[in-house]
């Protein structure tokens, strides 16, 4: 980062006032543009300044581009976390920047707003499908409890959510997890889950569109990858499971939320499910293929369908290259 490109890109009100919002939640370009009420190209010319100067992230999702305050590497000298704190002593001091970005975040409170309203239209029109495959399993409450006992209680370190969907489990399991990616190939999912996860703080939660079986990370990137209800709808099982393993570091740990091997055919049709189920030897030797040591596997049998929960610990090198 270089101090001058810094310097200059902070030189603008406009420009806190972007920082300051991105200090609250990550937003699409659109979004600031309607908080701000400036021109979209005009946002975009101070938002590229910003990301320039390292100060900001763009990520694209479909047709839209989303903003995110750049977070703080490691080894790297905080400055960025210093320039989130001087500006909220600065509203303290200011205050025209004070009134500027209090009408900011009234603004910003209408996005929210807007946000849950889609997302409850949008469970509105799903909610018969997602009820009548619920009846047929143990409870959510008694899975998510089952999930949290078979984790623990340490630290999940830094946690990707594969299929997050509604963003559940991302929002149950956030207080544990240092940093949490949640990822969705669908675009109305993670509309739906941005609504659910954006009282969450802006730099512990990320939302990120991409595909199971192309994971859009470097290796070794997680301490704990998370599949819940999602492995069903892999076409080829095997391979999910090894990008799952290829981001996951060395004592790591994948955790399987799904059901036992059945025949509930109609699920293929109704719920596109690829795979009916999953056999525990069947599992084991999936998770032993891509590197993972499985331990016994849980099971919920309260209702017509079997949940499972497998979890695994990711082999390091030196055990890999023995086996």
């Amino acid at each position: 980062m270089r101090t001058e490109a810094l310097f200059r890109a902070l030189a603008d009100p406009t420009r806190l006032r972007i920082m300051r919002l991105l200090g609250s939640m990550e937003l699409a370009v659109g979004e600031i543009a309607q908080v701000l009420g400036q021109s979209q190209p005009r946002v975009s010319r101070h938002i590229g300044i910003l990301c320039d100067a390292g100060l900001a992230e763009r990520r694209r999702e479909g047709s839209w581009i989303f903003l995110r305050a750049s977070t703080d590497g490691e080894g790297e000298q905080p400055i960025r976390s210093d320039i989130a704190r001087l500006l909220t002593r600065s509203e303290g001091s200011d205050p025209a920047f004070a009134e500027m970005c209090e009408a900011d975040r009234l603004k910003l409170a209408e996005i929210r707003q807007a946000r849950e309203e889609q997302a409850q239209e949008y469970f509105a029109s799903n909610a018969h499908d997602w009820d009548e495959l619920r009846r047929l399993h143990s409870s959510d409450a008694n899975v998510e409890r089952a999930l949290a006992d078979a984790l623990g209680e340490g630290s999940l370190g830094r946690l990707l959510d594969i299929g997050t969907g509604t963003g559940r489990m991302a929002e149950l399991f956030a207080a544990r997890a240092d940093h949490i990616v949640a990822l969705d190939k669908s675009l109305a999912m993670l509309r739906v889950a941005r609504a659910k996860l954006q009282h969450l703080p802006a730099e512990s939660i990320e939302l990120v569109q991409g595909d199971f079986t192309g994971l859009p990370f470097a290796p070794a990137s997680f301490d704990t990858v998370l599949f819940h209800q999602v492995l069903h709808f892999a076409h080829s099982p095997p391979a999910v499971l090894y990008e799952a393993a290829r981001v996951t570091r060395g004592g790591g740990r994948v955790a399987i939320v799904d059901f036992a091997a059945h025949q509930r055919e109609e699920l293929r049709e109704r719920h596109a499910h690829a795979r009916l189920g999953f056999a525990d030897e069947q599992m084991r030797e999936l998770l032993e293929d891509a590197g993972f040591a499985p331990a016994d596997p849980i099971s919920l049998e309260d209702g017509e369908l079997v949940v499972k929960i497998w979890i695994a610990e990711r082999r390091r090198a030196a055990e890999r290259n023995v086996g």
